[in-house]
């Protein structure tokens, strides 16, 4: 079955933690497909034995089974620390959800399960996750652990995100970055989702992601958007009224008399973004809400296996 189909099944599901299991669980089925065929045994209690590693570990019966060395994995063990961000700026919460929709189709629900399903995927492998939200203020924050405990707090969390009511708050990123940074004492891998919605300097923003490449954390920004909308303009020609989500500014205008103006300006922008996360050896992965997560599952994957 696929992510589609997974995503049908279970929509009417409210409850996060099942939700992202049940995306996990049907990427991990349609592994052995994928290039990833191999993986999926390590998502359950082994990991792949290393040379020199001790050998009472090892899964004899698993090695007949796929003639590869694997050893049991131990719920003490942690390989890979991972902190999560989250924007949870007002632009965030674009497009406003209408009847019928499901939550993650705007840019903080589709964050939001993303993070609950990466999750999912390290409390499999036994490792240690963080986790960081911010909008004008810094909203939140835990450090990375392994715990079944620290996870449900955590989902907690992110559940608490999609049912509080919303408020104008403005971005700052930058700001925030730089104190996250300052708060990842042991290399972890990063994870950001952001609409990069931040007013100001661009460069002070680039700075400030540079800074959590400190102490050689892996970085990963998944730049959130919707791309019907935010990138192709895609609106009829009526005269509309534009809210800034943060600010409140508005301005009246026809669509059809910007549109190839503004698709231009936003195409320059994301070429910028991404060749500035290039130089800084910053994993930049675009992704709309209306995409599903195969995305998010599959460069995770890609990433861990780099970070070493």
């Amino acid at each position: 079955m696929n992510i589609d189909a997974q995503l049908e099944k279970i929509s009417a599901f409210s409850h996060l933690e099942l939700l992202a299991n049940q995306i996990v669980e049907g990427f991990i089925s349609g592994m052995h497909k994928s290039p990833f065929h191999g993986f999926s045994s390590e998502f359950a209690e082994h990991k792949v034995y290393n040379p020199g590693e001790s050998t009472k570990a090892i899964d004899w019966k698993l090695y007949a089974r796929t003639d590869r060395l694997y050893s049991k994995r131990y719920e003490e063990e942690t390989n890979l620390r991972c902190h999560l961000i989250i924007d949870n700026s007002s632009s965030m919460h674009y497009p406003k959800l209408k009847d019928g929709q499901q939550f993650y189709e705007n840019k903080i629900g589709f964050s939001v399960l993303a993070s609950a399903v990466l999750m999912d995927l390290l409390k499999r492998q036994r490792d240690a996750v963080g986790l960081s939200v911010y909008s004008d203020t810094y909203e939140y924050y835990s450090p990375e652990k392994g715990s079944g405990r620290h996870h449900r707090m955590l989902l907690n969390k992110l559940e608490g995100m999609l049912t509080a009511p919303s408020a104008a708050k403005n971005t700052d990123t930058t700001t925030f970055l730089h104190q996250i940074a300052q708060k990842l004492h042991r290399r972890s891998m990063v994870v950001l989702f952001t609409d990069m919605f931040q007013p100001g300097n661009d460069e002070a923003l680039f700075n400030a992601l540079q800074h959590l490449k400190h102490d050689k954390h892996k970085v990963v920004l998944f730049h959130v958007i919707d791309k019907k909308t935010e990138l192709g303009f895609d609106f009829d020609n009526a005269p509309r009224k534009f809210i800034d989500l943060e600010s409140g500014e508005q301005v009246n205008l026809f669509a059809e008399n910007v549109k190839q103006e503004y698709e231009k300006v936003v195409e320059t922008y994301f070429k910028k973004v991404a060749e500035t996360c290039m130089q800084y050896k910053i994993k930049y992965v675009p992704v709309s809400v209306d995409e599903k997560f195969e995305k998010i599952m599959t460069t995770y994957l890609v990433e861990k296996q780099k970070f070493g």
